[in-house]
């Protein structure tokens, strides 16, 4: 099967960026204006009291609304993170982390989107964290 430009460019943007993959963040799924993640939770990722670390939510969150962005651009366009509104909703715990990054609005400049953080706990998904995330279009290097 073959995969499009936008899924072409969003694999390559998580596999050059090395603080993702040091935190061990893959992409399982693309769409139309959508890009969901993957992390698991390794003692690396946890803060003084065992919770994963509030950098660690936010740059799962970030990147994965950059790649929900990237799905809407043009071949040949990228994406770049302007500003970034994260809200902790409840401390992250368990073996793995999903993210879900959705396009709100793709304009001709600026792109908005948020990701949400889910937590695999007692064998239940539990949201544990929301950011929306403002995106400006370029023209790939």
């Amino acid at each position: 099967m073959n995969e499009s430009p936008q899924a072409t460019a969003v694999h390559a943007i998580f596999a050059k960026a090395n603080f993702v993959q040091a935190l061990g963040i893959t992409v399982t799924a693309l769409g139309e204006g959508r890009c969901e993640t993957r992390m698991p939770v390794l003692p690396m990722h946890q803060q003084q009291d065992g919770f994963v670390h509030a950098g660690a939510l936010t740059t799962l969150a970030d990147h994965t609304a950059g790649g929900a962005a990237l799905m809407c651009m043009a071949e040949g366009e990228a994406v770049l993170s302007i500003e970034l509104k994260m809200n902790m909703l409840s401390p992250a715990l368990g073996p793995a982390l999903r993210c879900v990054g959705t396009v709100l609005r793709a304009g001709r400049t600026v792109v908005v989107a948020e990701a949400e953080v889910f937590a695999q706990q007692d064998g239940a998904e539990k949201r544990v964290g929301k950011a929306t995330v403002t995106l400006i279009r370029q023209r790939r290097a």
